[in-house]
């Protein structure tokens, strides 16, 4: 089924977003970038892109889009994930690294390939749909971009966070008001750990 310029610029929207926060936009943010008076324009088009095949919407759920596959030679189509301990979703915490458990999953149900997943323990990304108990999956990196979702290490510590850098300091955002940014000391020693590739929510 034939799609709109409109629906393409959707589509290209949604891609940008999830591969620069990990995680796909919600349907008033996607109204809101493109000037929709109402949610349900949104909902029209995403409706269009779901029956051209191009993306799957999850019931209930505010950050339910997935694109479809972009199928590549030679790809697994799934990753054996161990699961390696417990993330804090709050102040930081001790590490606690030590295989769990392995999962095997879908690779098409991830944007990028992450490398572990790691347990939530708390409730301060509540508002990008992270919740205590869930299984994030992690991607190894130690660079991130403003805005995105890391697992960060601070003085032998862990959390998960937004990065943001900015002229004088690192910060590490919470979602959830109530909770206040983390300000990086400058002495710290501070890394990031991996990249924020999606979550795994056991039923």
């Amino acid at each position: 089924m034939p799609i709109t310029e409109k629906q393409r610029a959707i589509l290209a929207f949604i891609r940008e977003r999830i591969e620069r926060d990990g995680i796909p936009p919600s349907q008033p943010e996607i109204a809101a970038a493109f000037g929709f008076q109402h949610n349900t324009t949104a909902l029209y088009h995403l409706r269009a892109l779901e029956d051209a095949g191009l993306l799957s919407r999850t019931p209930h759920q505010a950050r339910g889009i997935r694109l479809a596959s972009r199928r590549r030679r030679n790809r697994p189509e799934q990753l054996h994930l161990p699961v390696l301990g417990r993330v804090a979703a709050g102040a930081p915490m001790g590490a606690d690294i030590g295989l769990d458990e392995q999962l095997l999953l879908d690779r098409n149900c991830f944007e990028q390939a992450p490398d572990y997943l790691l347990r939530i323990a708390g409730d301060s990304m509540i508002e990008d749909g992270i919740f205590d108990g869930d299984l994030v999956a992690i991607k190894r990196t130690p660079e991130a971009l403003n805005g995105q979702i890391v697992v960060a290490r601070i003085d032998g510590e862990i959390t998960i966070k937004r990065f943001k850098r900015t002229k004088h300091q690192i910060l590490l955002m919470p979602r959830n008001p109530d909770y206040a940014p983390i300000v990086v000391p400058a002495d710290a020693d501070f890394a990031i750990e991996g990249i924020y590739c999606g979550l795994v929510r056991k039923g």
